[in-house]
């Protein structure tokens, strides 16, 4: 398989590593210092950029027929415009905020404790998320995506990255967001914490990541399996967890 690789800074060399390991060809490495040349040569292309390039990365795959991969967060606003251009173009999109396979089943857990936790009112939930001094988006893509599950599941209605206040508790529209703590510091790949709290106890979920070889290695298998397919996809297909 001919992969092209929109992004080369540490994800998309780690990418690289693994495609090769597996037997794939890179035939374009983009980044700011060179053009698309190249990617009508690929089977499917990988976009681990950054948020003020994804838009352009995206739409060019779709332009030049060829399926995108993305893992690049931050950039989302454009979401529903490049699905409506993928479908314009009969082509293949699959958008993640996290490729790891840990982390999608971490999302079916955090879906279905938040199923059994909205019926407790006496339980109140919070997230915190911690990555490297190099992620440029705060929160990160994957404690949206957990932040969406709980709303998706219970009557929590939205996320802030503002603390609630602590002189009104009983503020209803408060009530009804999911504080998200974003934190940055060196050398975190990425830890995602989901934590209902109650006066007697507190439930908690939480994911780590060793290494960035795991959202690499998810995002090669995405790759591989979105080739010859035409339409919008999910983590949730390629890993049957739907």
């Amino acid at each position: 398989m001919k992969i092209a690789l929109l992004g080369y800074g540490k994800m998309g060399q780690t990418i690289e590593r693994i495609a090769l390991e597996r037997g794939h060809e890179i035939v374009l490495k983009k980044d700011e210092f060179n053009t698309y040349e190249g990617l009508s040569n690929a089977d499917v292309a990988i976009d681990f950029s950054i948020p003020a390039v994804a838009v352009a990365n995206i739409s060019n795959c779709f332009y030049t027929n060829v399926p995108v991969i993305s893992g690049t967060t931050g950039w989302l606003e454009h979401y529903d415009e490049m699905a409506a251009l993928c479908k314009e173009k009969n082509g293949a999109f699959l958008s993640s905020s996290n490729f790891s396979l840990g982390v999608n089943l971490f999302f079916g857990l955090n879906e279905y404790l938040a199923k059994m936790m909205s019926k407790f009112s006496s339980y109140s939930v919070e997230m915190e998320e911690i990555h490297h001094t190099q992620k440029l988006d705060a929160p990160s893509g994957t404690a949206i995506s957990l932040a969406k599950g709980v709303i998706e599941n219970s009557d929590y209605s939205s996320w802030t990255l503002e603390k609630a206040k602590e002189n009104d508790p009983s503020d209803s529209e408060q009530a009804k967001q999911i504080h998200i703590e974003a934190i940055r510091t060196e050398n975190i790949p990425g830890t995602h914490t989901v934590t209902y709290n109650s006066v007697v106890d507190s439930i908690e979920i939480k994911h780590t990541a060793h290494n960035r070889d795991g959202f690499a290695l998810g995002a090669v298998i995405a790759a591989e399996w979105i080739v010859g397919k035409h339409g919008i996809f999910s983590m949730k297909d390629v890993l049957e967890l739907k």
